[in-house]
């Protein structure tokens, strides 16, 4: 049903930038083939606790709604079944080491001149140019590159933090997915394919925009901040009588609607918070001030009296609390997709709403070579052949239980 319906990507992916990309494309209709390495396959397979029926849960996340083969590519014939996936497809995702696709005769020189179409997409940890084109991909390591470990935490002197999430990883896969969907719109107009490029330092740059801005403007590095904005004040986490609270007082009128709700108007013609300008540079005493008057109620009744005022708030929600929420449920963010093992798996829903052509979550994530004897069907290997293979261990398959 999705608008990427007929496109046919093979993903040379694994752990989660790659299969994140590979997600995105899948539940928007693309036929997404994943190729998983033997033995064992994608390590995100062993990344247990937690399990679901004893399939990891990182794994079942990452790699719905895609087709699974297993193939032994240190074998010539592994190699050969790849390449004939990659000549027929219109997609190929890859996140090796720079250098790994060309020594297995599967790089993108190799491909494109009996498939000029190929949209051949890289994710690696800086990018395939640059003096460190050649180091690995790792969420934590290109989150210290980037700098966002630097302004993630509590407050200078303290030891870095990590955002809670892979950040890197996340928004690499997203990216990649975005230039396919470039790419893939030039070959539509010109039939040919291109190569696509992007990393995980790159993804955690993009991240910085405010405070690259800032640098780039005064020549200054912003440190962390909490939950603070660097540009905008009042604008963080408040601790209430039984939880937190973010407030959001980013504009002039919201803040006056602000001191109104939180009963003290003095402040509006308080010079040290009379614009934002002031209010940044006394923002710690005014964090104080308003987070007495945010003690003394619940969450709950900050929340109403802060809505009825116009001014944007919100609770600090566990995972649990947000996955159980109704404004997640209203928004189909989790969903249950069919597994062939387990049955209905819960899983997150697709982050776009498309009224046309929607994206549609059908099927769980692989077995490790679920699909394998489909696909080379597919390719127009005969089941004597296929039997063949496995029994060489070229390929694994995992019949439908």
């Amino acid at each position: 049903m999705g608008p990427l319906r007929g496109l046919k990507v093979v993903e040379l992916a694994h752990i989660m930038a790659g299969p994140v990309c590979g997600r995105m494309l899948a539940d928007m209709g693309a036929d997404v083939v994943k190729v998983e390495r033997l033995p064992g396959g994608d390590p995100s397979r062993s990344f247990l606790p937690p399990d679901i029926g004893g399939e990891a849960a990182a794994f079942l996340m990452l790699n719905r709604n895609k087709r699974g083969i297993a193939v032994n590519l240190k074998t010539d014939a592994g190699r050969e079944i790849v390449r004939k996936l990659l000549l027929r497809a219109d997609v190929a995702i890859e996140n090796y080491r720079a250098g790994t696709m060309e020594r297995l005769g599967i790089g993108y020189e190799s491909l494109k001149r009996d498939n000029p179409g190929l949209i051949f997409c890289e994710i690696s940890g800086f990018g395939r140019t640059g003096p460190y084109a050649h180091l690995g991909g790792f969420d934590l390591i290109a989150q210290g590159y980037s700098g966002l470990m630097s302004i993630t935490g509590e407050g200078p002197g303290r030891p870095p933090v990590k955002c809670g999430a892979p950040l890197t990883d996340i928004t690499a896969g997203i990216l990649a997915a975005m230039g396919v969907l470039a790419a893939y719109i030039h070959r539509l107009e010109t039939g040919r394919g291109q190569r696509v490029d992007t990393s995980l330092f790159e993804a955690g740059i993009t991240q910085t925009y405010w405070q690259s801005a800032i640098a780039l403007a005064t020549g200054v590095s912003p440190g962390p901040m909490g939950s603070a904005h660097p540009l905008n004040a009042p604008y963080q986490s408040f601790p209430t009588s039984d939880g937190w609270i973010n407030i959001g007082a980013a504009s002039q009128a919201t803040w006056e609607r602000l001191v109104e709700a939180l009963g003290v108007p003095e402040l509006a013609q308080d010079p040290r918070f009379c614009d934002n300008a002031a209010r940044m540079e006394h923002r710690e005493e005014l964090a104080s001030i308003i987070a007495a008057r945010i003690r003394e109620r619940s969450t709950a009744e900050w929340l109403d009296r802060l809505e009825r005022a116009g001014v944007p708030a919100g609770p600090v929600l566990t995972v649990k609390e947000m996955l159980e929420h109704p404004q997640t449920a209203a928004r189909g963010m989790v969903t249950d997709v069919p597994h062939t093992r387990l049955g209905k798996v819960r899983t997150l829903g697709f982050p776009v709403r498309l009224t046309e052509t929607p994206a549609e979550i059908e099927r769980g994530a692989p077995l490790l070579g679920e699909h394998t004897r489909e696909v080379l069907r597919e390719l127009g290997y005969e089941d004597s052949e296929i039997t063949a293979l496995e029994e060489q261990g070229v390929i694994h398959s995992s019949p439908a239980q």
